[in-house]
């Protein structure tokens, strides 16, 4: 006995309406891979067109000096002193810029009088004030701390003003009439609803801040003339104006590139987990 046609109707329209099928993890790592795989293939067949002793890189060559780097401990040593850098001074950048934008988000009057020294100086390349740190700070780590300090200072110190200053005034209100101290109310109340913007600040600061360190590595090795500041930007310095070595500069960009992508990646991952209702 076949069903009636209603019911028939029915299940067509739920098969129509159906969720579609959501692509695994995996089929999503490979979707991601497939254009950087088919650049590498034709990157490779341009290389074996070239002479036997071309100085230009190729994927296999830049595959042997990343070995290479790796066995001799020189690119994982460098790699974690540009890392501890960056970690130090946007931690640093983090406290001082969180701090001073809840008190901005939180009092119109103080915002209006610092508000234009701060968009006087956030215009202000990192790399412009590079000459002044090493005039006060020498060609070590404390100039490069400097740089991503305030490289980072800014994109935390707006993002905290923008989320603290468009919390709901109710919630404070609520607060204050229930005698909960000024403090506890800036902690309790008006950071937890400033965190999504504080959040994307956090995220773009240290992207700008690993592309700071690698810029200032780069500078602070060219100016003690590759001695002993370190990190992934001075040895591509090193590759660059000592070893000419084309490959190990490749290495040191791609090793770059997918740091900045984890960190990227881990503040994804952070904002959903603090913040499932935005994932």
């Amino acid at each position: 006995m076949s069903p009636p046609a209603s019911q028939t109707v029915a299940a067509a329209a739920d098969a129509t309406h159906s969720p579609p099928l959501q692509p695994s993890a995996w089929a999503k790592l490979a979707r991601s891979l497939a254009l950087p795989a088919v650049l590498i293939v034709l990157w490779q067949l341009w290389a074996m067109t070239l002479p036997a002793d071309s100085p230009a890189p190729a994927p296999t060559k830049v595959l042997v000096a990343f070995a290479g780097l790796v066995a001799s401990g020189d690119l994982p040593m460098a790699l974690v002193q540009s890392l501890g850098r960056v970690l130090a001074g946007f931690a640093a950048a983090l406290v001082l810029a969180t701090g001073l934008g809840a008190l901005m988000g939180s009092s119109r009057a103080l915002r209006d009088n610092l508000d234009p020294i701060v968009e006087s100086f956030r215009p202000i390349a990192p790399m412009a004030l590079l000459p002044i740190a090493i005039l006060w700070f020498g060609t070590g780590t404390p100039t490069a701390l400097a740089i991503v300090g305030y490289a980072a200072f800014f994109p935390l110190l707006v993002n905290t003003v923008h989320g603290v200053s468009r919390v709901d005034p109710k919630l404070v209100q609520a607060a204050r009439t229930m005698g909960i101290p000024r403090a506890r109310i800036l902690w309790s109340v008006v950071l937890p609803g400033a965190m999504p913007s504080i959040l994307l600040g956090a995220r773009l600061a240290m992207g700008v801040a690993w592309t700071a360190i690698i810029a200032a590595e780069l500078a602070v090795g060219a100016k003690s003339g590759g001695g002993n500041s370190g990190g992934i930007g001075q040895m591509m310095f090193v590759f660059y104006s000592y070893s000419i070595d084309l490959n190990a500069i490749v290495v040191c960009m791609i090793v770059v590139g997918v740091v900045a992508l984890l960190i990227d990646r881990l503040f994804r991952a952070l904002e959903s987990r603090l913040m499932p209702w935005k994932a």
